[in-house]
């Protein structure tokens, strides 16, 4: 398979926002491990997060960008499955309904011409805001190719390996990815100190996945799950930028952490979060792809795609 699209001038991409707190918080329905899948099964569920989608595409296609939709399969690996009670083969079931779901959601869009990329995404082994320092990326390697082998039988455009935070588990995602043939984009997630909690910096963590994997190497890197003000000051000058493309930022500034634990929604303020990702894309023009992660939706991402065709076009 090819990999993923290079940038073009004037082609922007937009991405769901932080579908698992819109979704718990302001709909009201429960995820158990933090899992979208077994909502499957619920009608009620699937209809909120279809209204949720259908409002990001209509984002997308009001400010002419190409859509980039994953979403459900976040906790679809064996680890995460087991404690959910799903076999493998019931995993692969729900990772393949998952994709599915986002296919039919997407149709009606694409027969009226708008571009659509279904995506399948990956999680890490771990907990995104523990430590994982013990998987190697042989291990990671094998452990992610189940998952991505189910992305690439259903035939997703791409795969997001997403809030990772280490730099062998990186390695091997990406190793997988490339054997199995799928376009793969990592997004590291940094804490208050601007760094992966694992200790290396963005630029230390993309310059060692990029040397280890070689040819192998993800088709570009993103930050996600983190606010500008944890990510901005990591973002060095040198080179080794160029291979960010991608920017998911959450609405709230406060701890991740913090935000696990208050039972609520954070929106922070969209307007202001629109204005500093718009002021990223101008000072970093090859970032191209833009969406939310926890506390975003529809609002937010309405505001960063305006900034952004504001200031970059």
């Amino acid at each position: 398979m090819a990999g993923f699209a290079p940038q073009r001038e004037g082609v922007f991409y937009l991405t769901e926002g932080g579908q698992e707190t819109e979704i718990q918080y302001r709909h009201g329905h429960d995820l158990p491990e933090f899992a979208m899948y077994p909502l499957l099964d619920n009608a009620a569920a699937m209809s909120d997060l279809k209204t949720m989608y259908c409002r990001v595409l209509d984002v997308a296609a009001e400010y002419g960008f190409v859509a980039m939709i994953t979403g459900l399969d976040y906790r679809g690996s064996p680890d995460w499955g087991e404690k959910l009670g799903y076999s493998r083969d019931g995993l692969t079931d729900a990772i393949e309904r998952s994709i599915a779901f986002l296919r039919d959601v997407a149709r009606p869009y694409q027969e009226q011409g708008a571009k659509v990329l279904i995506g399948g995404q990956v999680g890490p082994r771990g907990d995104a805001y523990e430590l994982n320092r013990t998987i190697t990326a042989d291990e990671a390697e094998d452990y992610h190719g189940f998952q991505l082998e189910v992305h690439k039988r259903v035939n997703v455009d791409f795969a997001w390996a997403a809030t990772f935070n280490n730099i062998p588990e990186a390695v091997g995602v990406a190793r997988a990815a490339a054997r199995i043939g799928l376009p793969l984009t990592i997004s590291f997630t940094l804490d208050s100190n601007h760094r992966l909690k694992s200790g290396p910096s963005l630029r230390e963590a993309i310059e060692a996945v990029d040397a280890q994997t070689g040819d192998n190497r993800p088709d570009f890197y993103g930050i996600n799950c983190s606010h500008p003000i944890e990510f901005e000051p990591a973002l060095e000058t040198g080179a080794w930028i160029e291979r960010i493309r991608s920017v998911r930022p959450n609405a709230s500034a406060k701890d991740k952490i913090d935000l696990c634990k208050i039972g609520h929604i954070e929106d922070g303020d969209p307007i202001d979060l629109g204005q500093r990702i718009g002021a990223l894309a101008q000072r970093y023009p090859h970032i191209d792809v833009f969406g939310g992660c926890c506390g975003t939706w529809a609002p937010h991402l309405e505001e960063i795609a305006r900034q952004v065709c504001k200031l970059s076009r």
